[in-house]
Protein backbone atom coordinates (compact mmCIF):
# COMPACT_ATOMS: atom_id res chain seq x y z
CA UNK A 1 0.00 0.00 0.00
CA UNK A 2 2.78 2.44 0.90
CA UNK A 3 4.59 1.87 -2.40
CA UNK A 4 1.40 2.51 -4.36
CA UNK A 5 0.86 5.70 -2.36
CA UNK A 6 4.41 6.86 -3.16
CA UNK A 7 3.68 6.44 -6.86
CA UNK A 8 0.37 8.26 -6.45
CA UNK A 9 2.12 11.15 -4.68
CA UNK A 10 4.72 11.41 -7.43
CA UNK A 11 2.06 11.42 -10.14
CA UNK A 12 0.03 13.91 -8.12
CA UNK A 13 3.05 16.21 -7.78
CA UNK A 14 3.48 16.50 -11.54
CA UNK A 15 -0.24 16.73 -12.24
CA UNK A 16 -0.67 19.59 -9.75
CA UNK A 17 2.45 21.30 -11.09
CA UNK A 18 1.31 21.06 -14.72
CA UNK A 19 -2.19 22.20 -13.80
CA UNK A 20 -0.90 25.11 -11.74
CA UNK A 21 1.37 26.39 -14.50
CA UNK A 22 -1.28 25.91 -17.18
CA UNK A 23 -3.86 27.81 -15.15
CA UNK A 24 -1.36 30.61 -14.47
CA UNK A 25 -0.05 31.16 -17.99
CA UNK A 26 -2.85 29.91 -20.25
CA UNK A 27 -5.95 30.91 -18.29
CA UNK A 28 -4.35 33.88 -16.47
CA UNK A 29 -5.82 32.74 -13.14
CA UNK A 30 -3.01 33.50 -10.75
CA UNK A 31 -4.84 32.86 -7.46
CA UNK A 32 -6.13 29.49 -8.66
CA UNK A 33 -2.61 28.63 -9.76
CA UNK A 34 -1.19 29.50 -6.35
CA UNK A 35 -3.88 27.40 -4.66
CA UNK A 36 -2.99 24.40 -6.84
CA UNK A 37 0.73 24.73 -6.18
CA UNK A 38 0.13 25.10 -2.43
CA UNK A 39 -1.53 21.68 -2.50
CA UNK A 40 1.85 20.10 -3.28
CA UNK A 41 3.00 19.81 0.38
CA UNK A 42 -0.27 18.09 1.27
CA UNK A 43 0.91 15.05 -0.71
CA UNK A 44 3.93 14.60 1.57
CA UNK A 45 1.75 15.05 4.65
CA UNK A 46 -0.65 12.35 3.39
CA UNK A 47 2.24 9.97 2.74
CA UNK A 48 3.74 10.62 6.18
CA UNK A 49 0.41 10.07 7.95
CA UNK A 50 -0.29 6.90 5.96
CA UNK A 51 3.13 5.42 6.82
CA UNK A 52 2.67 6.32 10.49
CA UNK A 53 -0.79 4.72 10.62
CA UNK A 54 0.54 1.59 8.91
CA UNK A 55 3.22 1.20 11.58
CA UNK A 56 0.77 2.01 14.38
CA UNK A 57 -1.58 -0.74 13.19
CA UNK A 58 1.18 -3.32 13.48
CA UNK A 59 2.73 -3.17 10.05
CA UNK A 60 6.29 -4.50 9.93
CA UNK A 61 8.94 -1.89 9.11
CA UNK A 62 9.94 -2.51 5.50
CA UNK A 63 11.69 -1.01 2.50
CA UNK A 64 8.42 0.74 1.63
CA UNK A 65 8.63 2.84 4.78
CA UNK A 66 12.28 3.59 4.06
CA UNK A 67 11.48 4.62 0.50
CA UNK A 68 8.66 6.84 1.76
CA UNK A 69 11.09 8.66 4.07
CA UNK A 70 13.55 9.19 1.22
CA UNK A 71 10.78 10.44 -1.05
CA UNK A 72 9.55 12.94 1.53
CA UNK A 73 13.09 14.18 2.22
CA UNK A 74 14.01 14.74 -1.40
CA UNK A 75 10.65 16.28 -2.25
CA UNK A 76 10.97 18.77 0.58
CA UNK A 77 14.55 19.65 -0.42
CA UNK A 78 14.08 19.80 -4.19
CA UNK A 79 10.35 20.45 -4.61
CA UNK A 80 10.43 24.26 -4.53
CA UNK A 81 13.59 24.30 -6.67
CA UNK A 82 11.87 22.16 -9.31
CA UNK A 83 8.72 24.28 -9.27
CA UNK A 84 10.72 27.50 -9.62
CA UNK A 85 12.78 26.08 -12.50
CA UNK A 86 9.71 24.89 -14.41
CA UNK A 87 7.86 28.14 -13.68
CA UNK A 88 10.64 30.07 -15.40
CA UNK A 89 10.45 27.86 -18.49
CA UNK A 90 6.64 28.00 -18.55
CA UNK A 91 6.75 31.80 -18.38
CA UNK A 92 9.18 31.82 -21.30
CA UNK A 93 7.27 29.33 -23.44
CA UNK A 94 3.70 30.33 -22.66
CA UNK A 95 3.82 34.00 -21.64
CA UNK A 96 6.66 35.44 -23.68
CA UNK A 97 8.92 35.92 -20.69
CA UNK A 98 12.71 36.02 -20.91
CA UNK A 99 14.59 32.77 -21.36
CA UNK A 100 15.67 31.45 -17.93
CA UNK A 101 19.43 31.70 -17.41
CA UNK A 102 21.37 28.49 -17.67
CA UNK A 103 23.47 27.29 -14.74
CA UNK A 104 27.06 28.55 -14.80
CA UNK A 105 29.48 26.23 -16.58
CA UNK A 106 32.91 27.37 -15.52
CA UNK A 107 35.09 28.35 -12.60
CA UNK A 108 33.98 29.20 -9.08
CA UNK A 109 30.49 30.09 -10.28
CA UNK A 110 29.93 26.47 -11.30
CA UNK A 111 31.49 25.23 -8.06
CA UNK A 112 29.12 27.39 -6.00
CA UNK A 113 26.16 26.17 -8.05
CA UNK A 114 27.09 22.53 -7.45
CA UNK A 115 27.66 23.29 -3.78
CA UNK A 116 24.17 24.70 -3.41
CA UNK A 117 22.69 21.60 -5.04
CA UNK A 118 24.68 19.43 -2.65
CA UNK A 119 23.27 21.37 0.30
CA UNK A 120 19.81 20.46 -0.94
CA UNK A 121 20.80 16.80 -1.10
CA UNK A 122 22.26 17.08 2.40
CA UNK A 123 18.97 18.56 3.63
CA UNK A 124 17.04 15.76 1.94
CA UNK A 125 19.24 13.13 3.58
CA UNK A 126 18.91 14.80 6.99
CA UNK A 127 15.11 14.86 6.75
CA UNK A 128 14.97 11.24 5.61
CA UNK A 129 17.30 10.08 8.38
CA UNK A 130 15.31 11.98 10.99
CA UNK A 131 12.04 10.41 9.82
CA UNK A 132 13.60 6.96 9.74
CA UNK A 133 15.08 7.41 13.21
CA UNK A 134 11.67 8.46 14.48
CA UNK A 135 10.22 5.28 12.96
CA UNK A 136 12.94 3.18 14.62
CA UNK A 137 12.08 4.62 18.02
CA UNK A 138 8.36 4.29 17.32
CA UNK A 139 8.36 0.56 16.51
CA UNK A 140 10.59 -0.28 19.47
CA UNK A 141 11.77 -3.91 19.50
CA UNK A 142 10.65 -4.78 15.96
CA UNK A 143 13.19 -5.56 13.24
CA UNK A 144 14.35 -2.18 11.96
CA UNK A 145 17.17 -3.37 9.68
CA UNK A 146 15.35 -2.15 6.56
CA UNK A 147 14.95 1.32 8.06
CA UNK A 148 18.63 1.44 9.04
CA UNK A 149 19.57 0.39 5.51
CA UNK A 150 17.73 3.37 4.07
CA UNK A 151 19.42 5.68 6.55
CA UNK A 152 22.77 4.53 5.22
CA UNK A 153 21.48 4.89 1.66
CA UNK A 154 20.56 8.51 2.36
CA UNK A 155 23.95 9.21 3.90
CA UNK A 156 25.79 7.51 1.03
CA UNK A 157 23.84 9.56 -1.50
CA UNK A 158 24.76 12.79 0.28
CA UNK A 159 28.39 11.69 0.56
CA UNK A 160 28.72 10.75 -3.12
CA UNK A 161 27.05 13.97 -4.23
CA UNK A 162 29.37 15.91 -1.92
CA UNK A 163 32.43 14.32 -3.54
CA UNK A 164 31.11 15.13 -7.00
CA UNK A 165 30.46 18.74 -5.99
CA UNK A 166 33.94 18.96 -4.49
CA UNK A 167 35.53 18.04 -7.82
CA UNK A 168 34.10 21.24 -9.31
CA UNK A 169 35.90 23.20 -6.59
CA UNK A 170 39.22 21.35 -6.73
CA UNK A 171 39.34 21.05 -10.52
CA UNK A 172 37.24 23.94 -11.73
CA UNK A 173 36.84 24.11 -15.49
CA UNK A 174 38.14 27.30 -17.04
CA UNK A 175 36.10 29.18 -19.61
CA UNK A 176 37.49 28.96 -23.15
CA UNK A 177 39.29 32.02 -24.45
CA UNK A 178 38.35 33.74 -27.65
CA UNK A 179 36.01 36.38 -29.05
CA UNK A 180 32.31 35.81 -28.86
CA UNK A 181 32.49 33.30 -26.06
CA UNK A 182 29.73 33.40 -23.47
CA UNK A 183 30.64 32.70 -19.90
CA UNK A 184 27.98 32.02 -17.30
CA UNK A 185 28.35 33.82 -14.01
CA UNK A 186 27.19 33.13 -10.53
CA UNK A 187 24.38 35.64 -10.97
CA UNK A 188 22.29 32.90 -12.57
CA UNK A 189 20.57 31.86 -9.37
CA UNK A 190 19.75 35.45 -8.41
CA UNK A 191 18.43 36.18 -11.89
CA UNK A 192 16.37 33.01 -11.80
CA UNK A 193 14.84 33.98 -8.45
CA UNK A 194 14.09 37.48 -9.71
CA UNK A 195 12.46 36.07 -12.80
CA UNK A 196 10.40 33.72 -10.67
CA UNK A 197 9.14 36.62 -8.56
CA UNK A 198 8.24 38.57 -11.70
CA UNK A 199 6.36 35.55 -13.01
CA UNK A 200 4.34 35.28 -9.80
CA UNK A 201 3.28 38.91 -10.03
CA UNK A 202 1.69 38.35 -13.43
Amino acid sequence: MIFALIIACEVGFWVLLAAGLAVRYLLKMRRTSVALLLCEPILEVVLFVAATIDLKQGGEPSWEHGLAALYIGFTVAYGHYTIRWLDGHAAHRLAGGPRPPKPPRYGMARARHEGRLWLRTLLAAAIACALLQGAVWYVGDADTSSLRAFQWAALRTAGIHGLVALTYLVRSKKAPDGPGRTESTDHGSADELTHSKESVRR
